[in-house]
Order: structure tokens, then C-alpha cells, then sequence
């Protein structure tokens, strides 16, 4: 579906079902240099059990107009004036990296628009090696090389990927490749910015869980481990063999675990 965000035209998909503000709304936000499509199989589950779901493209992204946004706390304010246009007064926001730094900005300021959150391959402070921050701004060919390489747990599962015939590195790549020049400096100098991460924990009322994997190369499990403790009350799940890429690795643990917490 489409709505108007400042007079530009937002996507969001909502999983093969048309979108009931009337039900129990649960909104995707994906990571940097990504777009909703990273999460179809939790999106078309929820939609098809009783939610109304919106896997959003920020702007910039996939098919949502305008320049991408330079800072988190942009991001958290879209989200926001998302819901606005499509009329949705309170939603659970689940983020991937960083969407997972947007979701926990908007549930620390805006305690009456958030539900509960989800975070997943999160951690505080999310820095940017200077090399891989250097490639995003210089040479995105070889900054998305770099990611791909550290958001999976091996280059290769034996015998084959999680689904028969997929390949997760080339279709990872893709992914990054069909994003607009210049948002992957955006999203990665946005994330490495951030820095009231720790306030935002302690302002958050909601419901929270921390997705993490345990081979996580992008953010290592032991820096999210230890950010969920400033959330009080917060969950955790730990997912062996999985990297960065928690969606395309362990896509049925990932969504089993958004069952339970949903």
C-alpha cells in the first residue's frame, strides 16, 4: 500500500492482506541498504493471523520517494507520521539493525504510539569501523562486499542454504544493489551517530525482546546481551549459527520468536 508522508509517497507492504487499522497493527522497519523485503516471511504470517501489518521502506528506500533521512531520530519521526497518514494510533514496531535503533528511539519518546518492540541483530553504541564507513561514502561495490561477508555466519551452509535453491550471499547483494546511490553512507553514518540509545532504553515502557545471533560479525551478541539490560523486563533470544542476516538465516526461528512475543 501507499500513503503521503510530507507530501511524498510512502510504501508499505502488508503481507498479502489488504491493511485493517482495526486490528492489532505490527510495523517491519528493515536495516540499512535494505528494504520491506527482508521481511516477507514474518510479514505474510501476521497478516494471515489476525494482525494488520505494514513492512515499511523508509525513504529513500525500495519504492518510498524522497532522499534518505540522515539521522535516527528522522527516522523515528517518518515512522510516526506514518502511522498518522494511515491512521493507526498504536502499533509494535519490530527493527532489524539498524530499524531496530528507529523502532527503540520511537518507543522511548513516544510511549503512546508503541505497543512493544522487537529488536533484532541490535546493539548500543552501533559504530561504524572507520574502513567500512569509508567504503560507503567512497566505493559502495566494495562497502557492500564488506557487509555481506560479516552478516553471515559462513559463507556457505552445507548442504545448501536454509531454502533449496536459494543463495544468501547473491541475494543479500542484490538487495544492496538495488538501493539509490548514496543511502548506504546515509544509513551507516546514521547508525554510527546515534547516540541517546541508553536514554531511550531506560524511557522504554513497553513490552521488549532482543533477537541476537550468536555469530553476529556486524553486531556481536555480547554488545546486545548487554544492552537489553538497560530495558527493564526485556527478553532475550540467542540464535546459534546465525549472523547479522537473522531473517535469511534462521527465518523460522526468527518468526517463531516473534509468535511467542507478538
Amino acid at each position: 500500500m501507499e500513503a503521503q508522508v510530507q507530501n511524498k509517497s510512502a510504501y508499505a507492504y502488508t503481507g498479502g492482506k489488504p491493511f485493517d487499522a482495526k486490528l492489532p497493527t505490527v510495523m517491519f522497519i528493515h536495516g540499512g541498504e535494505c528494504d520491506h523485503s527482508v521481511w516477507t516471511l514474518p510479514a505474510r504470517y501476521f497478516a494471515h493471523h489476525g494482525f494488520g501489518v505494514l513492512a515499511v521502506d523508509l525513504p529513500g528506500h525500495g519504492r518510498t520517494d524522497g532522499s534518505p533521512l540522515f539521522s535516527i531520530e528522522d527516522m523515528s519521526d517518518w515512522i510516526v507520521m506514518l502511522l498518522d497518514a494511515i491512521g493507526v494510533a498504536k502499533a509494535a514496531l519490530v527493527g532489524h539493525s539498524m530499524g531496530s535503533l528507529i523502532a527503540l528511539d520511537t518507543a522511548g519518546r513516544r510511549h503512546d504510539r508503541v505497543a512493544k518492540i522487537a529488536l533484532l541483530g541490535t546493539t548500543f553504541p552501533m559504530r561504524v569501523s572507520s574502513e567500512l564507513l569509508g567504503a560507503a561514502q567512497e566505493d559502495e561495490s566494495r562497502a557492500q562486499n564488506m557487509i555481506n561477508a560479516w552478516s553471515h555466519s559462513a559463507y556457505a551452509y552445507y548442504p545448501n542454504n536454509p531454502g533449496p535453491g536459494a543463495w544468501l550471499h547473491g541475494a543479500n547483494l542484490r538487495l544492496m544493489q538495488r538501493q539509490k546511490p548514496g543511502v548506504l553512507f546515509a544509513d551507516f553514518n546514521a547508525c554510527n551517530a546515534y547516540n541517546a540509545g541508553t536514554d531511550r532504553a531506560k524511557d522504554t515502557t513497553c513490552p521488549a525482546l532482543f533477537i541476537l545471533g550468536k555469530r553476529d560479525a556486524m553486531t556481536p551478541v555480547r554488545g546486545g546481551r548487554e544492552f537489553a539490560k538497560a530495558i527493564k523486563h526485556a527478553q532475550v533470544v540467542e540464535l546459534a549459527d546465525a549472523g547479522h542476516n537473522l531473517m535469511g538465516e534462521r527465518p523460522d526461528e526468527v518468526l517463531d520468536s516473534l509468535r511467542g512475543f507478538l
